[in-house]
This record gives C-alpha cells, structure tokens and sequence, in this order.
C-alpha cells in the first residue's frame, strides 16, 4: 500500500520548516506491536515553533494523527492517508525538577519522568515507572497505574491546536474521566507540569521497585504487545472477565491472549494489524456473550483496513 507523494508541495508551501517530512513512511517498526500500514506523510518537528509554523501552513482538509512511542496503538494495515506527526525525544523530551515540581516534554517517557521526580526527592509520580508511553499519551488519555493516575499529579499542560495555536489547559480544563480526557482531540500536547511531595529518597525508590516488580511478575513486557488492551468495567477486572469467558490463550492469526494476564493481546510473530483487531473483537464478543458486559477498547486504533 502507497499513497500519493504529497511532500513536494507540503514543502514548497513551508520553505522555512526545519523538521523531517518522509513520504510513505512504514508505522510498524514505530509501534510496540510491529504491525500496520505506512504514513502518507510522517512529520518529526524539530521543536514547538517549528511545529505550529507547520500546523498553521498544513491544509486544513489534510488528517493528522500524533504517535508517541507506540505503545498504545494498533495501525491497521492499510496505513494512514495524511499526516503522522512524531515528536522527538530532542525537541520534546526534555524534564527538569524545582521544589516538589516536575516539568516534561510531551516526548518524555513516563518512566524517566518518574526517574527525574524520584532524582529531586519528589514522590506521588512513581506510577509513571509502570507506564510503557509518553508524556503526551499519558495526558491524552490520563494514563495510570497501581492506584494512580495523570490526574492526581497534573498542574497543567500546553499544546498546539490544529491550527498552530498554542493553548494552556489546567488540570480542571483538561476534563479527565478513567483513561480519557475532554481535550478536543485534535490538539497536540507539547508539555506539562506535574506536582508531587518531598519525600524521603529510600522511600520512593521503594516504591517504584515495587511498580517494576509488579510489571515483571504479572506482565508479559517482554512480547510484542500494546498493554492493557480494554478497559476495566466499572468494579470489574477486564483480565478476570476475558478469563472467564474462555479466551485465555486464544488465537486468530498471529496475535493471540497473554497466557501471563489475559488484558494484553501479543503479536506471537507473524500478526498482521487486522489479526490483533480481529482477536480483540472476538474476545469483546465472547465476553458480553458470557458476562452480558461489554468491554471498550484501551489501545487507540488508527488507519485504514488493508486492501
């Protein structure tokens, strides 16, 4: 699958764009899973100017979807017509600390956002270790785990509306509910601020061997995954409801249900996009024909179905 070469004009129109555009750019080798389609386009600014002199010159007819990491994220095989957007660790990276404050780059790994607050003496951000993603993921869809979550650390964050605009959301505006946000969605996080504690060093380090331990022991990290594939049902456990619907180990194609925690799905080495969409379908359909409870998709799904 390839799409028209739009690059040429993307940069007759934006001659002072300092960034990488690359027509026709593969996604799979960008994803934790290793599947999907290429980008018609895929942008990696150089910095927060260069972007929004990109996003204020960008046909506003042209679709546009930010990927971090990828570990979150099926992209289906057909690839994606328009505009990836990669922010990199150079330009959107950065973290830094003051008092019982920590500043991130939406390209900064949660895990080393967690590393640069336990550095300055700062607990309340250790759940940030056990998250497989980025800063601006982690606000997108208020990432969380063992018991904590963006919203419980957030002062505020900034970002780039679809027209270039820049725009200050405090923790109130950004409207968290369980692993979403209200943000028009298709505003692109660049930073944010986050507030701890002081705390006593051993202390946080202690918890944060234990948020590793715990992704070790129950996790199957090791795989081609996306994390936690659904959800958890109000009072409910996805994992225990996808167990108890017999889906354990359950295969189509190359992507088949962690054996280890039956919330991830796994690309045992041969999946295609549509395999893994596909087992995630079959598994939501056993499990409301056995629970009478529907369960909602975690992991972003993007692009178009193969040919």
């Amino acid at each position: 699958m390839t799409f028209p070469d739009i690059t040429p004009e993307l940069k007759a129109a934006m001659p002072q764009l300092r960034g990488r555009l690359l027509a026709n750019q593969p996604l799979a080798e960008l994803t934790w899973f290793r599947v999907g389609g290429p980008a018609q386009v895929l942008f990696t600014p150089l910095d927060e100017d260069d972007l929004a002199y990109f996003l204020k010159a960008l046909p506003a007819e042209l679709p546009v979807h930010v990927v971090g990491v990828g570990s979150n994220l099926i992209v289906r095989d057909g690839g994606l017509p328009g505009v990836v957007i990669r922010l990199s660790p150079r330009g959107f990276g950065e973290t830094s600390a003051e008092g019982d404050i920590v500043s991130a780059g939406a390209a900064a790994l949660d895990k080393r956002v967690a590393e640069a607050a336990a550095a300055a003496n700062i607990s309340g951000l250790e759940f940030f270790f056990g998250i497989p993603g980025t800063i601006g993921g982690a606000l997108r869809m208020n990432a969380g785990a063992n018991g904590a979550e963006t919203r419980d650390v957030l002062i505020e964050a900034s970002g780039l509306s679809r027209d270039g605009k820049k725009l200050n959301f405090t923790n109130a505006d950004m409207k968290f509910v369980y692993r979403d946000s209200g943000v028009d969605p298709d505003l692109i996080f660049t930073s944010a601020r986050f507030r701890g504690a002081i705390a006593a060093p051993e202390a946080i380090r202690a918890r944060m061997n234990e948020v590793q331990t715990h992704r070790e022991t129950a996790q199957p990290i090791r795989e081609k995954t996306g994390g936690s594939t659904f959800k958890n049902p109000p009072g409910q456990s996805a994992w225990k409801l996808i167990d108890a619907a017999g889906c354990r180990g359950l295969r189509v194609g190359g992507a088949q249900v962690s054996e280890m925690h039956c919330n991830f799905l796994i690309n045992t080495g041969q999946a295609t996009g549509h395999d893994i969409e596909t087992l995630g379908e079959t598994v939501r359909a056993r499990v409301k024909e056995n629970s009478g409870i529907e369960l909602h998709w975690e992991i972003k799904r993007i692009g178009i179905g193969p040919n």
